[in-house]
């Protein structure tokens, strides 16, 4: 009864761990975001780069979905969001 009971708070311990860095790691990229259009400029920011990651966050999510893997689809969507603001903050500015 007792291993049950620590599989249990450890599976649960784990799916909490992974949707807060799912959340967490995104959020990260939110002073980038503020800096870029708080300033309008976006010196040393790659385009290309950020573009990359951008369409990199697409697969990811379709396979989230396609295999219901809300972790994986929640946090490759707000990571999607965060780069495509940083890649429009860079090719405006």
């Amino acid at each position: 009864m007792r291993k049950n009971l620590d599989k249990n708070f450890g599976t649960w311990l784990l799916t909490i761990s992974v949707y807060a860095v799912g959340i967490l790691g995104p959020v990260m990229t939110i002073p980038q975001i503020v800096l870029i259009f708080s300033t309008q400029n976006a010196a040393g920011v790659s385009v290309l780069s950020w573009l990359a990651w951008t369409l990199f966050n697409v697969p990811w999510i379709v396979y989230g979905i396609v295999h219901k893997e809300h972790p994986v689809t929640i946090s490759y969507g707000i990571w999607l969001l965060m780069c495509l603001l940083v890649t429009i903050g860079a090719v405006l500015y």
